[in-house]
């Protein structure tokens, strides 16, 4: 790995992208990235993943210089490259946690709301400023903002290429909570542990449901939902959650 490096402890994957100063998204960034979700997929050590950036800034956008050695056809595979890779985030089976400090601009704000959850910097700058450079966003992110905070707030927040603060984040429906910027990795590790608490079947489930939902497919989420309880409920691990409550002590998740 050039760009990135991860480690797991207690069930506990950490990413951390190295490609300063700004830890520009490249093509090269981005196969890394997918390599390593190939890595932990099937690995059943890792409960939950937390994916933050090294140095100043989470990730302060694409590789502007590599767009200048692109065609038209190149810059749109880039764009279908980085959309698929980004919709197997927001439906990977294990949860997500995006820290994000100093900055996560285009593509890095991108990459961040394909994360399950997002903590920042209260001074972190969000936002996404392809128009600025006479762009679009190109990994969804027209499609992903409004989804968090509205459609107006989003045109307002493309139009104008102005980013927002981490707090503004958390106040619009963008970030789940913001703290000072050197606690955001610390912060998300100890959220990261809660949920490595909890049985791997039920997380992956809910994550299928979350997707439902984001989507608005009310009635087929709905259905879903009856589909995995009853797959859950006959579970080795929903049965110790159960027996556990009862007895009123934590219960111990096998995965199964």
């Amino acid at each position: 790995m050039e760009y990135l490096k991860w480690s797991n402890q207690d069930g506990i994957a950490t990413i951390t992208i190295e490609r300063p100063p700004a830890n520009a998204l490249s093509s090269g960034l981005l196969r890394e990235l997918s390599v390593v979700l190939d890595e932990m997929e099937p690995n059943q050590d890792i409960k939950v993943i937390v994916i933050h950036g090294e140095g100043r800034f989470f990730s302060a956008g694409a590789d502007i210089k590599e767009f200048t050695t692109l065609s038209s056809e190149g810059f749109a595979n880039l764009s279908k490259y980085g959309q698929d890779l980004f919709d197997r985030m927001e439906k990977f089976p294990k949860p997500i946690i995006a820290a994000i400090h100093g900055a996560a601009l285009g593509g890095g704000l991108e990459l961040a709301m394909a994360c399950h959850i997002r903590l920042v910097g209260e001074n972190t700058k969000l936002g996404l400023p392809e128009l600025q450079l006479g762009l679009i966003p190109g990994y969804a992110g027209t499609q992903r903002l409004p989804k968090y905070v509205g459609v107006a707030r989003a045109a307002e927040m493309l139009f104008t290429s102005e980013p927002i603060t981490g707090m503004e984040a958390v106040q619009f429906g963008l970030a789940n909570h913001a703290y000072p910027e050197n606690e955001v990795l610390e912060q998300a590790l100890k959220l990261a542990g809660k949920i490595a608490k909890k049985s791997t079947g039920s997380l992956k489930a809910t994550i299928q449901l979350l997707n439902y939902a984001k989507n608005e497919e009310f009635y087929e989420g709905s259905k879903k939902e009856v589909e995995l309880f009853g797959e859950i409920f006959v579970s080795p691990d929903a049965k110790e959650g159960i027996q556990a409550f009862i007895e009123k002590r934590q219960p111990h998740f096998k995965g199964e």
